[in-house]
């Protein structure tokens, strides 16, 4: 089977920017979750599983889901690698197909939110549904920069890439071999524009649902066609090439 070739971030200026566009994605898809869904943490799994464990303990009840949130999250990952190597042999690339699983996905979230009105219940069918349509737009983003974006930096676990980029910046200033602290200058080069990205977009996130609600998921679904668009792009420039 031929070996298909994944995308470099360093193959173009769309693939560059794409990982910081993807982080202001899942960084206002997490804020307006959060607020708009009852805590709800669609990029942030871990976060989900401390509200529960945290109601649990407390006595109080187990919000559904945070509850299911885990399991889908985990599903959608398993559901996206068998996409990808089924892709993979037939010879297609990956990586704009998942781009335009995550819009349609997004776009989803968008409308059973707006359909269900100003007034939604966290505990409803409907604002679960969509609720689970954004964790599993989310998987989407975390499976693709892993497996269809070559050197891309987590673009939703900002722990990570927190720690590394601290790490990186500390063997800059005290290493002292050379060759380590290119390798650490690059890394941190390329994980800070992910940081900021996700800051700007939870604050982009949380202010547009502070003003207009759930329709703010129009901001992430807007970005999604975009970063869609990018690798549409990058692929008929070429970007596709290894």
């Amino acid at each position: 089977m031929t070996r298909v070739p994944i995308p470099s971030v360093d193959s173009s200026l769309g693939m560059k920017l794409l990982p910081t566009l993807l982080s202001i994605i899942a960084g206002s898809v997490d804020a307006i979750g959060f607020l708009g869904l009852g805590g709800l943490f669609t990029a942030h799994v871990t976060g989900n599983l401390v509200i529960l464990a945290a109601h649990l303990v407390s006595g109080g009840e187990a919000p559904i889901a945070p509850m299911l949130s885990v399991p889908v999250f985990m599903l959608a990952l398993g559901l996206t690698r068998l996409l990808v190597g089924g892709l993979e042999s037939i010879g297609r690339a990956s990586l704009r197909p998942l781009l335009l699983l995550q819009l349609l996905l997004l776009a989803g979230f968008l409308v059973l939110c707006v359909s269900a009105g100003p007034r939604i219940d966290p505990d409803a069918p409907i604002a679960i549904l969509a609720g689970m349509l954004g964790v599993s737009a989310m998987a989407v983003q975390n499976a693709l920069v892993q497996i269809s974006l070559k050197g891309a930096p987590s673009t939703a676990v900002m722990t990570t890439n927190i720690t590394r980029f601290m790490m990186d910046l500390g063997e800059v200033i005290l290493g002292r071999e050379q060759a380590e602290i290119a390798k650490a200058r690059s890394r941190a080069k390329s994980a800070w524009p992910a940081i900021l990205g996700f800051a700007v977009g939870c604050g982009l996130g949380a202010a547009c649902e502070a003003a207009i609600g759930l329709t703010a998921l129009a901001l992430p679904t807007s970005l999604a066609l975009l970063a869609f668009a990018m690798g549409r792009a990058a692929h008929l420039d070429g970007g596709q090439r290894s």
